[in-house]
């Protein structure tokens, strides 16, 4: 009686062992219908793009675009429109820069847009060779450029020049918790906006281990960090402006609590185990019983 209970109760365990930790549907379909998302009334889903600010460390990209005899070419421009040659090496530098990110993501960063870029310092400014210092930290690429451009038409020709000012695309970081999901690493889009749908498809998606609701991302301000999280399973998650990247998030992705206390990632993997474990519970069972 005591061998047969104690068969009975280690049964029970294992088979609710197995269906825990199985991972259903919802755990993995991204976007499900919710009731708390937030449209208009078009029955769109209102575009929650955070404007970007810039912080310390930041580095940026300063081109002006002159007419051929520009007096500000000679300061800034690498985009100067009376030297066609000049132009298309500048044009072949930038689709090289991008190549080499790409190869190298992981390595840190863009060498040469390091060494060549607007730094912000530590008091948040930057220095303009001609124009001199600008305040930079908590301010938007758009606001620097008016002034900027408000500042090269004082000291050149006026309507004669067009300030460029861009960060390196938009750097993020994606970082998992487990050795197995290969999409980790330093990433860099040169696109004006990107959301973490696009930015993980990019990268080939996310596999089984991954808790997508349980996204973690990490986002600089110039007051200091923020840490939010998303949850990718619910279509609400789009309202969130966190679903849009900036430069500089870090996205952490856990992994799921059931692919750790569990039998495996894989429904064959997880039914395998735990025929194997019966298999083995039967086997003690019946020497047990014979003795």
């Amino acid at each position: 009686m005591t061998k047969r209970y104690f068969f009975n109760i280690f049964f029970l365990l294992i088979l609710v062992g197995v269906s825990s930790s199985c991972i259903s549907k919802k755990d993995v379909r991204y976007l499900q219908p919710s009731e708390s998302l937030t449209i208009n009334e078009e029955g769109l889903v209102p575009y929650n793009v955070p404007e970007y600010r810039v912080t310390k460390g930041d580095i940026l990209s300063l081109n002006v675009v002159t007419t051929p005899k520009g007096d500000a070419a000679q300061f800034y421009s690498s985009l100067n429109s009376s030297n066609t040659g000049s132009n298309s090496q500048a044009m072949s530098n930038n689709a090289n820069q991008m190549g080499n990110n790409q190869m190298n993501s992981g390595s840190g960063g863009n060498a040469t847009f390091y060494f060549n870029g607007l730094k912000v310092d530590s008091k948040g400014d930057v220095n303009i060779f001609g124009i001199g210092y600008i305040k930079a930290e908590g301010r938007t690429l758009e606001d620097m450029t008016k002034e900027i451009q408000e500042k090269v038409n004082e000291n050149f020709l006026q309507g004669k020049s067009e300030v460029r000012l861009n960060l390196d695309g938009i750097r993020y970081y994606i970082l998992g918790d487990m050795e197995n999901v290969a999409i980790t690493g330093e990433k860099t889009a040169y696109v004006t906006q990107l959301n973490i749908m696009q930015a993980l498809a990019m990268n080939g998606g996310l596999n089984r281990t991954v808790d997508r609701k349980n996204i973690m991302i990490h986002r600089k301000y110039p007051e200091g960090i923020k840490t939010a999280r998303l949850d990718l399973t619910r279509e609400d998650a789009m309202n969130s402006p966190y679903y849009w990247l900036q430069n500089g998030d870090i996205i952490y992705l856990n992994t799921n609590s059931k692919i750790i206390n569990g039998f495996g990632k894989e429904p064959v993997q997880t039914l395998t185990t735990g025929v194997s474990v019966l298999t083995t519970v039967m086997s003690i069972y019946l020497i047990l019983t014979r003795l």
